[in-house]
């Protein structure tokens, strides 16, 4: 399967102009072979704590919008959106700060980020999710993850037997960027199973500045495509035959003792 990871500056809190930056990018992933596309947290606004401003319900225009996209283009999508629902499609009494993936057919997925970023108060604007998910796309098995999720090991391990590719979507800020190209590689090698990070680029409403650093990395650790600073498209190959070699030839998750990990 061919990953496109769309790199974007967003601008602020103005869901039109980011749906019109994405279609540019998306046409040119399909243009490039891909079958399954990432663009970051909050594609849609940034990451904006006005969760009363920028929520959206289920069915709403992004989701629509994604629809839309991935039927014309035959692309499958994931994407995050500040939703007013949460994974189930439920009404949320807090927004939830979701991953959604959107089929070719049409068909909606959601996740919600397991870890609210505390420091920033996210906490207090978006409820977390529950569950951890993994969807087959294309014959991949794709877990999500959404930015802060990427810090917590617990949940890439309890997934890794069921993934071949983590997919984390972000707005990770440039001063903690060494922390994103660590982790990012971490968790690839860790679990033996790729990884595809998607980062903004630019400033947000908050002043905070993004370097992007989006990156795919291999079962061993290798990157094999990344980018910083520049809005962009990453196309890369994913193969499961890769993850399930790399597993034999190197069988580390056997050698884990659960029962032991407790005090």
């Amino acid at each position: 399967m061919r990953v496109a990871l769309l790199q974007m500056d967003l601008a602020w809190e103005d869901w039109q102009a980011n749906h019109a930056r994405a279609a540019k990018l998306l046409k040119g992933a399909a243009d490039g072979g891909a079958n399954l596309a990432l663009l970051p947290e909050m594609f849609a606004t940034g990451f904006s704590m006005d969760g009363a401003k920028i929520a959206q319900p289920p069915g709403g225009p992004t989701e629509r919008w994604m629809q839309g996209i991935a039927r014309g283009l035959g692309l499958h999508l994931i994407a995050g959106l500040a939703e007013t629902c949460d994974a189930a499609g439920a009404p949320s009494a807090l927004p939830r700060n979701n991953a959604l993936w959107v089929s070719p057919d049409g068909d909606v997925s959601r996740y919600t980020k397991l870890h609210p970023f505390s420091f920033a108060g996210e906490g207090e604007k978006f409820a977390p999710g529950e569950s951890v998910v993994t969807w087959t796309i294309e014959g991949v098995r794709v877990t999500p993850q959404v930015c802060y999720d990427l810090r917590f090991p617990e949940p890439f391990r309890l997934a890794a037997d069921a993934t071949d590719l983590f997919a984390v979507v972000a707005n990770w800020p440039e001063r903690r960027r060494a922390h994103w190209q660590l982790l990012l590689k971490a968790r690839a090698v860790e679990n033996l199973c790729y990884v595809a990070g998607v980062n903004r680029v630019g400033d947000d409403g908050n002043g905070f500045h993004h370097a992007g650093d989006s990156a795919v990395i291999s079962p061993w650790g290798e990157t094999l495509a990344s980018a910083a600073e520049i809005e962009t498209v990453l196309l890369v190959d994913v193969d499961p035959a890769q993850v399930a070699d790399a597993r034999a030839k190197f069988p580390v998750l056997k050698d884990r003792k659960p029962g032991g990990y407790r005090r």
